[in-house]
Formats: C-alpha cells, structure tokens, sequence
C-alpha cells in the first residue's frame, strides 16, 4: 500500500489563522505548515492579517497569504476569493473565531475543500467570563456552525470532552490529536548561549513560566506563591510573555516588594534558551486546553509544577508521574511545591513523557484527519 505522502505529495494543504502573534496555537501551526512542506506538500499559510513575531519564522517552502483584515470576520470576503482560486485539498484552522469563518468561507465558495479545525482551549472555561461580544456568542457559534465541519480536532482529551458536552457533537466527529511540540529545532535553539545575569554560575535558582499575560494563566498567583517561596530561600522569578495583564502584574510586583526578584521581559522569540537554564518550570494556569510549554520543559529536563487545571496538564503528566499537580487556587500547595522542586533539582529526562508529542507522529495523524474520510 502506497504511503499517505506517495498518495498526496505535491496537493495543498491551507492553514488559516488570524495571525501569528506569540501564542501557543500559532506555534502549533507553524510547526504543522513546516513539517508538511517538508513532507513535500504544498503549503499555503493564509493570515486574516500577516502580522506578529512568528511571521519571520515561516519557511521559505511555506507560502503565505495575507487577506490584509484588520479583524477576522472582515477577512470572509478575501477567504471566498482564495479559496475559489487555489481549491486547496484539505483546509485546517484553529481559534474558535477562526473556525466560523473558515467553515462559512467552505460553505459560501462552495468548494470541495476538506475542512477541519481546530479546539486548543477548554470553551466552557474560556468563554465563562466573556469580555467582548464575540467571546459571549462563541458558544452559540460553535453549537450551530461547527457540524458544518469534516472533522474536529481536540488537542486533549479534556478538551474533546468538553466541546461534546457542550454542542452534542457526535464523538466519532472528534478526533484527539496532542500538538506537534517537540522537533529538532526546539533542542537547537535551547542550546543557543544565553547571556543573562540571573543565569551566569552562581546566581540564585530561577523559576520560570511562558504564555500570554491574560487571565487564564493566572500570573497573579504565580506571584504570590513565588513571593512566599522567597521568605525561605533567595530566587528569582521570571515570566516569559506579553499581554493585557501586564500593568496588573506589575502593581502586584511593587505591592509585594519583588521588583528585583521578578521580571517581566515581554515576548521573546526562543523563550528555550532561558527554560532550559531554569530551575523549575511552573504552569498557574486556571484553564488551558493543552499547555504547549509544559510539553516543552519536560523535553527539555526542567523539572515542572502545573495546577491540576482542566485541561491537559494531568494528562501530559501522566497523573503526577512526570511532574507536580497543584489543586487550582491554592497559593500556599503552589509554593511549597515549587520549593520542594527546587531542593529535588533536576532528574534525567523520561523519553516517554513527551513522545506522544513529537511532529512526525502528530503529522500523520493529521494527515489521515484531512485526507480520510
């Protein structure tokens, strides 16, 4: 039998996403759009807007094309056209907002196009307290217009779970596939020098967490337990990544005396160079749907503290196996865990903590999702 690549090498592949600003779906794309070019597919990376730090890392066999929208919903129109023009084979998106316009682009071009896209969030705890109108009827959208779809992909089982219950999808619709998270460039770029004074031989232990600075992560915490973690110890904390929390979280650093043990550098583009180098790598998340970085520190040996959110962390874990598991809201359990990690130091990594994650493995799933029906 002919491989799933002999049978559709040289067919294109659309991935649609509103942008490639520093989150972790984007991060999943971009590493699916370079392992099928590489695969030998023809990929079209297609932006609502191109724009975000991301887009600098796109390969040069992955073509992109930027609809020139200032929001996604105004990017239907454009969609309609590319979508008519190229007749990709397979159409894969992700972020809820996303996935509606995408399914309504496949309706209103009436092309032959598979589409599938994509959940990477827990929605019942994302779209509790909703901010904008948009985040209030995304579960009514998603209730109506997600049947449209070939297929859904849950990147946990949490997650699966979770949309079932909440559209009444039939389960066979929904396949699990974890994200592509580890690949070879993820250990090339943890290997880059580093020059940073918290990090120089000699210098206190440094606890270490990744993401957008937005509620679901819930920094306030991590902040508060790192400050009760530094009544018994000197450490530094340092939180890798930008958004609207950011002047929150800084009038928390100043209330709570911690301006010189914490930082806050914003966005960086290989956030690796600086996991690897930390003591302990901690997850304050309230929800997550499945937390790239915590697959990327166990990868990369650093030990890890993860609240017991839904969903994904329990999962990545193995029940507690690969790293600590938090109860939600517990500042205190958070610090003395974080404590008792550090006094552990680092173990040798456990391969199997993170296989079901690496990119030809992911790959192929995907494949047969957006090939197969």
């Amino acid at each position: 039998m002919r491989s799933l690549m002999e049978n559709y090498n040289n067919k294109l592949i659309s991935l649609f996403l509103p942008s490639l600003r520093g989150g972790g779906a984007e991060r999943v794309m971009l590493n699916l759009a370079r392992g099928f070019a590489e695969k030998g597919y023809k990929v079209d990376l297609v932006l609502a807007k191109a724009e975000g730090p991301y887009l600098s890392q796109v390969p040069d066999n992955v073509r992109v094309i930027d609809l020139k929208s200032p929001r996604v919903l105004y990017s239907l129109p454009g969609f309609i056209r590319y979508l008519r023009q190229e007749r990709p084979h397979a159409l894969l998106s992700a972020l809820d907002h996303a996935n509606i316009i995408a399914l309504w682009a496949k309706k209103l071009s009436r092309v032959p196009t598979r589409v599938v896209v994509s959940v990477h969030s827990t929605i019942s705890k994302a779209s509790a307290n909703p901010r904008i109108l948009r985040e209030k009827l995304t579960p009514l959208f998603i209730r109506i217009f997600y049947p449209w779809a070939d297929a859904v992909v849950a990147v946990s089982r949490g997650v699966a779970d979770d949309l079932i219950r909440l559209t009444n999808l039939p389960r066979e619709k929904v396949h699990v596939i974890y994200n592509p998270v580890i690949t070879p460039e993820l250990f090339t770029k943890a290997d880059e020098p580093l020059d940073h004074p918290w990090f120089e031989s000699g210098e206190s232990p440094v606890v270490i967490s990744v993401g957008r600075l937005t509620p679901a992560k819930d920094y306030p915490a991590l902040i508060k337990a790192f400050a009760l973690v530094r009544k018994g110890m000197p450490v530094r904390l340092m939180i890798l990544g930008e958004g609207e929390e950011r002047l929150k979280l800084e009038a928390l650093i100043r209330e709570l005396g911690l301006e010189r043990d914490v930082d806050l550098p914003g966005f960086v583009d290989n956030p690796y160079k600086y996991m690897k180098r930390a003591a302990v790598f901690v997850l304050s998340s309230q929800w997550e749907g499945l937390p790239t970085v915590l697959i990327e520190a166990l990868a990369l040996g650093i030990p890890v503290v993860s609240t017991d959110c839904p969903s994904g962390p329990r999962e990545i874990l193995n029940n507690g196996e690969y790293g600590r598991l938090v109860a939600l809201g517990n500042e205190k359990e958070l610090a003395q865990n974080i404590k008792a990690t550090i006094y552990e130091g680092k173990k040798k990594i456990v391969t199997d903590s993170y296989k079901l994650f690496q990119l030809d493995t992911v790959l192929h799933q995907y494949e047969e999702v957006l090939f197969f029906k």
